[in-house]
């Protein structure tokens, strides 16, 4: 075999293998925000005020990786199927920079945002309601759902 061969073979294997890596891997996808939630019903006595006891048992959010909010938009999911630009049940806005954070708590704050409409405040979620989560950040946007479960 010539020595133009044996380089042509090993650029070839090496092309293929870089092809072979750069599909079958997600090194150069964008990273996405991943949300989950959950309801803790033992933090109620820890947030003072008679605003927290109407909003109830308070919705955790927890997000993969911290972000700096743009914006923070709780909707009601069946709104939202019918409606582009469904009225938002609890709204926060930044004009400038909101700290990076990787928790945030339904009705509450978050440093660096404030409620969309001056004074306005998170209302009440209802059980057995699915509601949707919409973060924008200033790359990227998320969504999730939840709902509550029925009290018996």
């Amino acid at each position: 075999m010539s020595k133009t061969k044996i380089i042509s073979i090993l650029l070839l294997l090496l092309g293929l293998g870089g092809l072979s890596l750069y599909l079958n891997s997600d090194w150069f996808a964008a990273r996405t925000i991943q949300i989950s939630h959950r309801v803790s019903p033992w933090l109620e006595n820890r947030r003072p005020g008679k605003r927290a006891a109407q909003l109830g048992s308070p919705v955790v959010f927890t997000l993969s990786e911290y972000c700096r909010l743009t914006s923070v938009n709780v909707v009601l999911a069946a709104d939202l199927a019918t409606n582009k630009y469904a009225h938002p049940i609890w709204s926060l806005v930044t004009e400038s920079n909101s700290l990076p954070t990787s928790t945030l708590v339904y009705g509450g704050g978050i440093r660096g945002m404030h409620p969309a409409v001056k004074g306005a405040q998170a209302d009440p979620l209802e059980p057995g309601v699915t509601y949707r989560l919409l973060l924008t950040t200033k790359d990227q946007a998320a969504q999730h759902d939840f709902s509550l479960e029925p009290q018996n």
